[in-house]
C-alpha cells in the first residue's frame, strides 16, 4: 500500500496560468515600446523563451543569460537594437502583477493542506515567483518554497531536488509525489531524484519524449482521486 506524505508542486502552468500572466505582460510591454505584438512575433518569442529555458535547465546557460538576452535576440529578428537586461526589469514589473489561477488550483491546494506537506519546487526568479503566490492566495499553503535562483540549481537537475529533499523535515522519497506540467523539468526530474511523479497535461499533449510519469491527469482535481487510491487498502 502507498501513502503520500509530501507533495511537491510546480507553478507555472500547474497552479498558476503563466501563459495568460506572460501575454499580459508581453501586450504591456510591447505597448510601452511603441511597437505591434502580432501572432508571429508572440510565436517567435516563445520559439526563443523556451530555447533559452532549455538550454538552462541543462545547465548550458544561467538563468541571468536567458532572462536578459531573450528580448535582445527577439528584437534584433526585427531590426531593433535594444537593451534586453532593461527590458526584461519592465517585462518582470509586469508579469510579477500575474497572478492568474488554474482551474481548481486553490479548492485543490486548500483541501490536500490539511493532510498533506505542500512545498513549492520552481524554476524561475525568486522576487516574481514569492508575488505571485502571495497575490494568488496560495502562499500560506506551502510549507516550503524553493525556486531555482535561491538553490543554486534547476529542475531537472539532480542537486536541486537534493537540495530541496536535505531542508524538508523526516523526508521519505517513497512518500513523496511531484506534480507539473513540464515532462522535462518536472516529471524527468523526479524521475532523477528517486520519487513519483504527476504529469499534469491539461491539453492532453502527446508524450514524445519518452518521458513516462507515474500518473497523468488532465485537471488538478483527478489528483484528489489519486491520493485517495492510494491510501486504499490493497
Amino acid at each position: 500500500m502507498k501513502h503520500y506524505r509530501t507533495l511537491l508542486f510546480d507553478i507555472d502552468d500547474t497552479l498558476l496560468d503563466f501563459r495568460a500572466a506572460e501575454q499580459a505582460a508581453l501586450a504591456l510591454l510591447f505597448a510601452e515600446q511603441n511597437m505591434q505584438l502580432t501572432d508571429e512575433i508572440k510565436e517567435r518569442y516563445k520559439q526563443i523563451n523556451q530555447q533559452l529555458w532549455s538550454e538552462f535547465e541543462e545547465g548550458r546557460i544561467t538563468r541571468e543569460e536567458v532572462v536578459n538576452s531573450r528580448f535582445s535576440l527577439l528584437f534584433q529578428e526585427y531590426g531593433y537594437s535594444v537593451d534586453g537586461t532593461v527590458l526584461e526589469a519592465k517585462y518582470r514589473g509586469y508579469l510579477e502583477e500575474g497572478h492568474q489561477l488554474i482551474e481548481d488550483a486553490l479548492e485543490i491546494v486548500t483541501g490536500l493542506q490539511p493532510n498533506y506537506d505542500l512545498y513549492i519546487v520552481t524554476n524561475g526568479v525568486s522576487k516574481t515567483q514569492y508575488k505571485r503566490l502571495l497575490d494568488s492566495k496560495l502562499h500560506p499553503f506551502f510549507k516550503g518554497i524553493f525556486v531555482s535562483e535561491d538553490t543554486g540549481f534547476q529542475k531537472p537537475m539532480k542537486e536541486f531536488f537534493d537540495y530541496v529533499f536535505a531542508r524538508i523535515p523526516h523526508f521519505n522519497a517513497e512518500e513523496a509525489l511531484i506534480i507539473g506540467d513540464s515532462l522535462n523539468a518536472d516529471i524527468k526530474g523526479g524521475q532523477q531524484a528517486g520519487i513519483d511523479t504527476c504529469w499534469f497535461n491539461p491539453g492532453m499533449k502527446p508524450n514524445k519524449a519518452g518521458i513516462e510519469p507515474t500518473y497523468q491527469i488532465q485537471a488538478l482535481a483527478e489528483l484528489s482521486q489519486i491520493l485517495v487510491r492510494e491510501k486504499e487498502p490493497v
